[in-house]
């Protein structure tokens, strides 16, 4: 019996998480492939055939299942979907339908999201979260999604609607990438955002998922709420005040809204410090990951916190949380930091129902190829998945908090 997993609830899910663009491949129709394949694309890898998650599927939820893990964070591809206005593709649907029955087949709880990012195509040339219908467009792609999640236990609407809202010129960019290399620095998803979430489509992305949202109600029993990207703000001494007006603009306004929902994801991977004039960079002398964040499990616990505090109590989901290493070693060390940090948190009477590592899969990292993540290795030549110890380390875990439990 692992005395570490003392301190979690009975129904506690252990899992991990992925998106459609990031692991399918070939997602032809979304604005994301459109940017990778510009001639001028900024990014200097595409994503393809991403690990070919598309086709296999049933083998990546296996090999979760056999670890001893119990639930799966997948997205619905919209593009796949509605790859033209008003046009549904059943063969798409009945495939993401599959995709939920197969993880109840494995004993995997389904925690399904309608929108990761990507979208169709010709959603972003007509403006995109920017567009008068964009609300009435994905309230219209959320009636499709519920024929074929009324029985999935947990839904998110939209992920990450803060970083959404950072890259709110997304598809300006996108057009301008057409004709001329864009002006971009040295990290393909910062070359695409705003200094601060726009809130104009800060509000458009609100009405959005609480539009979903009421679309779904009458077809689902499912726990419906968003997920909320937490900075694990830092301030500097006397920068009190500008770190709660960072914080407020990059993730407590959207918390706010969850205050409505039956759960918020909180996805967390390091810490930003703020001082006197805003964010600070982060700095070199912080223990780094390959993305160039520093190393901090503790920032989930931060991010908990804060969101059980914003939220005024709605129940919290760590949807995503975790780090990007070539020494899996490191990627224990950070799950095990992590942990401490959610049991810390429910031992204060926060109400956390499950911690889903980001990423079940090494994946497509938008715009790079680079930063692995994965619980499961993936030879891109091949798609032979190679599983890690970690994925091994977080099964047991798993598996000793059911005995425990019993």
């Amino acid at each position: 019996m692992n005395n570490e997993t003392h301190g979690f609830p009975e129904s506690f899910l252990w899992g991990a998480a992925t998106s459609a663009h990031q692991t399918e491949g070939n997602n032809t129709n979304s604005n994301w492939w459109h940017l990778e394949t510009s001639p001028n694309s900024p990014f200097k890898e595409r994503s393809g055939q991403a690990v070919d998650s598309y086709h296999r599927y049933r083998e990546d939820m296996e090999l979760l299942a056999a670890a001893g893990l119990d639930s799966y964070r997948f997205s619905l591809e919209w593009a796949r979907i509605e790859p033209r206005p008003g046009e549904f593709d059943a063969q798409e649907l009945a495939h993401y339908r599959d995709m939920i029955s197969t993880a109840f087949e494995l004993g995997l709880t389904p925690v399904v999201t309608l929108h990761h990012f990507t979208t169709p195509l010709w959603f972003s040339q007509t403006g995109g979260w920017n567009a008068p219908d964009a609300v009435d467009l994905f309230a219209r792609f959320a009636g499709k999604a519920a024929e074929i999640v009324g029985d999935v236990p947990w839904i998110c609407t939209i992920n990450e609607p803060n970083m959404i809202a950072l890259l709110a010129e997304m598809p300006a960019k996108l057009a301008a990438a057409e004709s001329s290399v864009a002006a971009m620095d040295d990290r393909p998803i910062a070359g695409l955002a705003l200094s601060m979430p726009s809130s104009a489509v800060t509000a458009t992305l609100t009405e959005a998922h609480r539009r979903a949202v009421e679309v779904l109600r009458p077809r689902t029993d499912a726990r419906l709420g968003w997920t909320v990207s937490g900075q694990g703000f830092e301030a500097q001494p006397g920068s009190e005040k500008v770190m709660a007006e960072v914080k407020w603009a990059w993730e407590d306004r959207y918390l706010e809204v969850s205050r409505e929902d039956d759960f918020v994801g909180v996805q967390s991977y390091t810490t930003r410090v703020i001082g006197p004039n805003g964010l600070l960079p982060y700095s070199p002398a912080e223990r780094q990951t390959m993305t160039g964040w520093p190393f901090r499990p503790d920032a989930v616990g931060r991010a908990l916190r804060n969101a059980w505090h914003v939220t005024g109590g709605t129940p919290l989901l760590v949807t995503e949380n975790g780090v990007a290493t070539a020494d899996d070693t490191q990627r224990i060390d950070y799950m095990s930091g992590a942990l401490d940090e959610v049991r810390s948190g429910i031992a204060d009477g926060i109400d956390v129902r499950g911690y889903l590592y980001w990423s079940a899969l090494d994946n497509y990292e938008w715009g790079e190829w680079g930063p692995t993540f994965g619980l499961i290795a993936v030879d891109r030549e091949t798609f032979v998945r190679a599983p890690r110890p970690s994925l091994a380390w977080l099964g047991d875990m798993a598996r000793s908090h059911r005995m425990v439990s019993r």
